[in-house]
Order: structure tokens, then C-alpha cells, then sequence
């Protein structure tokens, strides 16, 4: 860590290739954890985690001085390329994604969880109706934001990319899923004790 607070030379150079590497290997092990949840795989996932270790290791050498020891200097390095990880993981979704159920994924639960064909065809109907309820009870900016929070885009990344904050969050997902709640109610698809 000392290494790192003077910003020049060859003990520099090595303390900042010893903590890239270990930020990679941090940055590896989130990617295969979470990618495959966001449909990346292979090249792409290997690139990722080695942007994120770049991106973390520059964020670091210019936050050192803030680093008042409470904790081990590699856990609060863990912080920053975990961060950038999801960063880049919530940019990847806002790049390719552009739906939130795919209803051929949801048409094969029952056959996975042995529901009945009543049950099925139930459980269809709603999932079309809360895609439904989502498209058409809910503003633009609500939509964004349920859509990306369902699909698991981390509240940190949503919050950067939306240049808000998690309480406007919060509140945006609050008032979206009350008015879902109350059509899928009024279409009769919920009850109203339920």
C-alpha cells in the first residue's frame, strides 16, 4: 500500500501490477458468478472482468489517500472492482436488453415444477397480464426502472445510469408496483385481500 502512495517509480509500477492482478482475479470470479444471469459468456465475460480490473485499479490509485486503514487493504480495494463488476454488468444489460419475461422461458416452468395444465395455463395468464399492466398502467420512467430491477440490474448501476439516487428508486418502484398491483386486481387477476 505504501508503494502505491507515491504515484511514480519502479516500486510504483510493481505495486500497481501486483494489485492488478489480484483485482483480475477478483474481478474473474464475480463475472462467472453473476454473468451467466445476464446472458454473457466467454471472450465477452473474460473482457468484462478485465475492464472492471482497470477501471478499479485506476479508481483506486487516485482514492489512496482515503484509505484510513479500518479495514485490510485489500478489502477495501475488494470494494472497487466489485462495484466496477456490476457497473459494467448494468451497462451490459441497458446495451442488449430490451424485454424483461420472456414468455417461452415462463411456458416451461410447469414442466419443470410439475404444475398442472390448469395451473399452466393460469400462471400464462398472468404473466401476460402483468407484461400487460406494466406496458400500459406505468410511465416511461417507471417502466425503465421496474424492468431493471427485475432483471437484476444492481440499484448503484440504475441509480449512475438514471443520475438519480436509491431513494427515488425505491420510490419510483413503490409507486409502480402499486398501480400494477391495482390492475392486475381490477382485471381480476389478484385479489383485493391477497
Amino acid at each position: 500500500m505504501d508503494a502505491l502512495e507515491g504515484g511514480r517509480g519502479s516500486q510504483y509500477e510493481q505495486a500497481c501490477t501486483r494489485l492488478h492482478a489480484l483485482l483480475v482475479r477478483i474481478a474473474m470470479d464475480e463475472v462467472f458468478r453473476r454473468g451467466p444471469r445476464y446472458r454473457i459468456t466467454g471472450p465477452e465475460l473474460n473482457d468484462l472482468a478485465h475492464q472492471a480490473a482497470a477501471d478499479a485499479l485506476m479508481r483506486i490509485t487516485h482514492k489512496i489517500q482515503e484509505f484510513r486503514g479500518e479495514a485490510r487493504f485489500t478489502t477495501w480495494a475488494f470494494r472497487f472492482v466489485v462495484l466496477e463488476v456490476s457497473s459494467k454488468l448494468g451497462r451490459h444489460f441497458w446495451r442488449v436488453s430490451n424485454t424483461w419475461f420472456d414468455l417461452d422461458e415462463c411456458a416451461q416452468l410447469p414442466d419443470r415444477s410439475g404444475i398442472d395444465p390448469v395451473s399452466h395455463w393460469q400462471a400464462r395468464e398472468l404473466v401476460a397480464a402483468a407484461r400487460n399492466a406494466v406496458e400500459t398502467a406505468l410511465s416511461a420512467r417507471q417502466r425503465q426502472v421496474f424492468t431493471a430491477v427485475v432483471n437484476g440490474v444492481p440499484l448503484e448501476t440504475l441509480a449512475s445510469e438514471l443520475e438519480t439516487n436509491r431513494n427515488a428508486l425505491y420510490k419510483t418502484m413503490f409507486d409502480a408496483r402499486k398501480k400494477l398491483r391495482a390492475q392486475l386486481i381490477a382485471s381480476g387477476h389478484l385479489s383485493a385481500a391477497g
